[in-house]
């Protein structure tokens, strides 16, 4: 019979980071660990920086996620929350052109998780609030493993709606591509396997992925009147770079066999293209949605799996 082990917490996150900044912070700003963050909240960290000035304070890490381009502040707290952190993260909303705030805490509060609530629901745009307890765990002389688990995070549904009906109705197209890109994120969140992170779902007939460089990334866009769902590695202004993809268009398509591509270099716009369809989409079936869901993650897989290592290449 298999031994199974216990799960045991470690008691005192101490053990681990004996001190916050030149340990923790230190650690958490390393691209693998990094990573763990990013795949509980469903952003693609990148490009840390530690100790940035925001007035009289420091915030502990300010990053960016790939695929928006926008600022993510972190603020780490290996103690339970209190008002004097919850008043810098606070001003770091405030004080710079942050869209996200991730306070990491080891535990929370209640008067504190009511709180990160709070502005998340009366902050219709501009900056989502995480707050997240940090714990770790060993099975018997094992190393410890960490784990963030979010206890507030922002309610993305009530959030895209308040920003669309701030300045008139939420249209039937608004609320079709909403409904599906909330049933995307349902269906991602079960395959495990293709190892993608969600985005936040919104009404745009585009949902973006991460592909490891800032120059570039891949897509799924909504084409309902045409019927069909594009996959796409967006190069959004790098002819140079398009060039240099361009040049294994044989070996890229050899390994995508089967699937036709559209190379579209734009001529006299700056952003350039490949791309294939999914056909068999439409806003009036939705019978087939989670199966077309399924293949938008397999074609993303492929297209990743293939144009990831040219793109990382490139220089």
């Amino acid at each position: 019979m298999m031994n199974i082990g216990k799960l045991e917490k470690v008691s005192d996150l101490r053990e681990l980071w004996k001190h916050e900044a030149r340990d923790f912070t230190k650690w958490l700003s390393q691209e693998d660990n990094l990573a763990i963050l990013s795949s509980e909240v469903g952003l693609t960290l990148i490009d840390p920086k530690t100790e940035q000035g925001v007035g009289r304070y420091f915030c502990d890490i300010v990053c960016v996620d790939e695929v928006t381009n926008k600022k993510i502040i972190i603020e780490n707290q290996l103690s339970q929350t209190d008002h004097d952190h919850l008043g810098k993260i606070i001003t770091y909303a405030s004080g710079t052109e942050a869209s996200c705030i991730i306070w990491i805490v080891e535990r929370a509060r209640e008067e504190h998780k009511s709180a990160i609530e709070w502005l998340n629901n009366k902050t219709s745009t501009g900056v989502d609030f995480f707050l997240i307890e940090l714990k770790a765990y060993k099975i018997g002389n094992s190393d410890p493993a960490p784990k963030f688990e979010i206890v507030e995070s922002p309610n993305e549904w009530s959030r895209e709606i308040k920003k669309i009906t701030a300045s008139g109705e939420l249209n039937k197209s608004q609320t079709h591509r909403l409904t599906f890109w909330e049933n995307f994120n349902t269906v991602l969140s079960v395959r495990k396997d293709a190892g993608l992170n969600t985005s936040k779902a919104s009404t745009d007939h585009w949902y973006n992925f991460a592909i490891g460089s800032s120059q570039c990334h891949l897509s799924a866009d909504l084409v309902s009147k045409s019927g069909f769902i594009r996959i796409n590695l967006w190069i959004s202004n790098n002819k140079d770079l398009y060039d240099f993809v361009f040049q294994s268009k044989c070996e890229i398509e050899n390994k995508l066999q089967g699937i036709e591509l559209y190379w579209d270099r734009k001529e006299g716009q700056k952003a350039s293209s490949v791309s294939t369809k999914i056909d068999g989409f439409s806003f009036e079936n939705q019978s087939n949605h989670n199966a077309l869901c399924n293949k938008i993650i397999d074609m993303i897989v492929k297209f990743r799996a293939v144009f990831q290592p040219i793109v990382k290449s490139y220089k």
